[in-house]
């Protein structure tokens, strides 16, 4: 299998997310002096240090957030390309896996079709119900690290949509009508400390250990000619 990713991005992307990181810490340190002012000394309560106080907060918070988001994709190891790219290897070459390349930003592309690969870090049990995707059942933990440790699980299904749209709109631009492939999408759920209960998503949700097998099988169905194979990996970066 071929890895093609952009590796001036993320490490940017890395540098980014630690900086953001560092500038939350550094915020939030001074909330805490500015919170603490007052209670050795009551009179230096005043508007010009309770404003600074809050904004401080705010902006620890913010900054926070901005490095948790970033670190989670572009500095975790390993990162979320590093986890597809281990669960996929073995397979032929004629696989080529894509990253951070194109608006959407994991894709593989092969004798399976094309598809799209939205990775998922979350823990807990993943279901899929009233057309919506939802993760939860992890107790008091669970909760706790939706709120300050791990980010929601959001709307896959529009994820999802929107990356086969922005990809279908690149392939578009190169290839006649008759060349462009069905793009498809497949969640991968890639936490040990997952549980994934959604046999009538529309989409398929996925461990990381299943992946190829997954891969494999689609590739039996014959959806891709060559001729169509060897258009899309052209008009894609090399």
């Amino acid at each position: 299998m071929k890895i093609i990713k952009n590796e001036k991005l993320i490490k940017r992307n890395n540098k980014l997310g630690l900086s953001s990181t560092i500038a939350g810490f550094v915020s939030l340190g001074a909330c805490a002096y500015f919170l603490f002012q007052p209670i050795q000394n009551a009179e230096s309560l005043t508007t010009a240090r309770l404003t600074i106080w809050l904004a401080t907060l705010f902006l620890g918070f913010i900054f926070s957030q901005i490095g948790m988001y970033m670190g989670n994709r572009w500095g975790r190891s390993p990162r979320p390309d590093e986890l597809l790219d281990a669960s996929l290897k073995g397979l032929p070459g004629d696989f080529s896996i894509y990253h951070f390349v194109a608006p959407a930003h994991h894709f593989l592309v092969g004798p399976a079709g094309v598809w799209v690969l939205l990775p998922y870090r979350q823990r807990g049990i993943v279901t899929y119900t009233k057309n919506r995707w939802r993760i939860g059942s992890g107790g008091f933990m669970q909760a706790y690290m939706s709120i300050f440790g791990q980010e929601g699980i959001g709307r896959p299904d529009l994820e999802a949509e929107h990356e086969i749209y922005s990809l279908q709109k690149i392939l578009a631009k190169n290839l006649s009508e008759g060349e462009i492939p069905n793009v498809q999408a497949v969640l991968v759920f890639t936490h040990d400390l997952v549980e994934i209960q959604a046999n009538d998503a529309p989409r398929p949700a996925l461990k990381p250990k299943q992946l190829k097998d997954f891969m494999r099988q689609r590739a039996k169905e014959r959806p891709i000619t060559p001729t169509q194979l060897a258009a899309v990996k052209a008009a894609l970066p090399e």
